[in-house]
């Protein structure tokens, strides 16, 4: 009769239980460093790649080609107010420039709709004088109307790139940024279809108003969000002018 003797075995396992903490502690290390790069990395490209191309200063518009206004005080939103931008909310429009206030304006009519091919964004909601960023984009109230000499200026939210939705009016400008001189913007305004070609992108202080002033030597349509993305400390304007048909 065969007889088994069992002898314990001397190899050194790991010791599994003993690692889990320590796993455990290395993968949410991991986890918070990727999220921290997915959430730091748009603002940090845009501010080192892509405001180094735009423009950061604007020249007082000629006493012929702007609409004389008197001087500004700085608005609410400035860095060293005690209001917070969040806390007026960056969904309303009003809270944007409180010191250059929309204007009531009689139009033949209330809506229009804006198409920006680069962006995917096909007929995007405008409402005139609107408040809500949210539910539209907003046409400021008291700027010019498209097709006619002067500036439209249509603001639209935005957030981090990654969280874009053309459908949705909270990230609609999210990529913005991007665009590029030379690109079109179509706006369908009371049954007409104009098209705009962009020839400038500007970055400004939150409360310089420069490019809201009005310019009637030509039609411009003027986009405006905040910069860099998921952030409201700059404001990026792009600047479009009227591609008139050619005879």
């Amino acid at each position: 009769m065969a007889l088994y003797r069992y002898v314990k075995s001397t190899k050194n396992y790991p010791r599994l239980r003993g690692n889990i903490p320590i796993l455990i502690s290395f993968l949410s290390i991991t986890a918070g460093v990727s999220l921290l790069f997915w959430v730091g990395w748009p603002i940090v490209a845009f501010s080192v790649f892509t405001e180094s191309l735009f423009s950061s200063t604007v020249s007082p518009l000629s006493d012929s080609t702007s609409q004389s206004r008197p001087s500004l005080p700085a608005v609410v939103l400035a860095a060293d107010s005690p209001v917070s931008p969040v806390s007026v909310g960056l969904t309303n429009a009003n809270a944007w420039f409180p010191t250059m206030p929309q204007k009531k304006i009689v139009t033949p009519v209330n809506t229009y709709a804006v198409s920006i091919p680069k962006l995917h964004i096909e007929k995007a909601t405008v409402i005139i004088g609107g408040s809500d960023l949210s539910q539209s984009l907003i046409h400021y109230g008291g700027t010019g109307l498209p097709g006619d000499y002067g500036n439209a200026v249509i603001f639209g939210h935005s957030t981090l790139p990654q969280f874009f939705n053309p459908k949705n009016y909270t990230s609609i400008f999210s990529t913005l940024p991007t665009i590029k001189e030379g690109d079109d913007v179509f706006v369908d305004f009371d049954g007409v279809t104009y098209r705009y070609q962009v020839f400038k992108l500007t970055v400004l202080d939150p409360t310089d108003v420069a490019l809201l002033e009005q310019r009637f030597d030509d039609s411009y349509v003027t986009l405006v969000t905040c910069v860099p993305p998921g952030t409201y400390w700059k404001r990026l304007y792009v600047q479009a002018r009227l591609v008139r048909p050619t005879m």
